[in-house]
This record gives C-alpha cells, sequence and structure tokens, in this order.
C-alpha cells in the first residue's frame, strides 16, 4: 500500500475519534480493517499506530494549531480541515519519518480531496505558519 494511500486511511479514522468515545474506537478500527480487504498485515498496524499517535498527541497539535491561526480556533473550523491540520501537524512534528514538506504537500492532497473550495489553501496556509 503506498504511503498516500495509508495516510487517506490514516485521515479516516482519525476524523472517526470526532465522532466515536475512545471505548468504541477499538471496535469502530476493527470495522473498517473488515473493510479493508486488501491491506496488509503491516498497513494495518502502520496505520492504526500513527492513528492513535495523532489521538495521544491531540492536545499538544491542537494548542499548536490554535497559536499559528488567527479567528479560527480548532473549535470553530469544519471536521474535515481540522482533521487534515491535525494528521500533518503530528507528521510535522512527531513523525521523523515523513519530512514537513511531504506532510504539507500530503495535506493538500487530502484538503482537495475531501474538504471545501477553501480548504486547501486555508491548510497550507496554516501549516506554513507552524512549519516556520
Amino acid at each position: 500500500m503506498k504511503r498516500s494511500e495509508s495516510r487517506e486511511h490514516i485521515f479516516k479514522m482519525v476524523f472517526g475519534l470526532e465522532f466515536n468515545t475512545a471505548d468504541e474506537m477499538p471496535q469502530q478500527l476493527e470495522l473498517y480493517f473488515d473493510q479493508l480487504e486488501e491491506a496488509k498485515e503491516k498497513d494495518r498496524e502502520y496505520i492504526q499506530k500513527k492513528a492513535q499517535a495523532v489521538a495521544e498527541h491531540r492536545e499538544e497539535i491542537d494548542k499548536l494549531i490554535n497559536e499559528h491561526t488567527t479567528g479560527w480556533k480548532t473549535t470553530r473550523m469544519n471536521k474535515v480541515d481540522l482533521t487534515i491540520l491535525r494528521l500533518a501537524v503530528y507528521e510535522m512534528k512527531w513523525d521523523d519519518d515523513v519530512p514537513v514538506s511531504v506532510a504539507i504537500n500530503e495535506a493538500v492532497e487530502l484538503a482537495k480531496r475531501f474538504g471545501g473550495d477553501e480548504s486547501p489553501s486555508f491548510i497550507n496556509g496554516v501549516l506554513a505558519r507552524i512549519a516556520d
């Protein structure tokens, strides 16, 4: 499975955190993985590990996002943009395997695919400020 494909699955799992309690997540992950028949065990482990890491750093990630946005706190952002930002910020700050430029580019691609018309430029702007 390509990294960008794995990232899309991680995005979907992190998005699910907005709608499920921590107790519900193991069952939700299992249901999600049941749909991913083509995913190898190492892909599943990578996706799950990274989604959990984003969830564990959520407070720190949201703090960084809030420090680098004006008039758009995490509580006001749409959930798709917020999820994309959370994943990208995690990759930029805590994932040594992902270069900052790749994290930003991949986030913009996710925004084009899942966000609104303004999402790609919004995501790019916030992440550029965090990267500085």
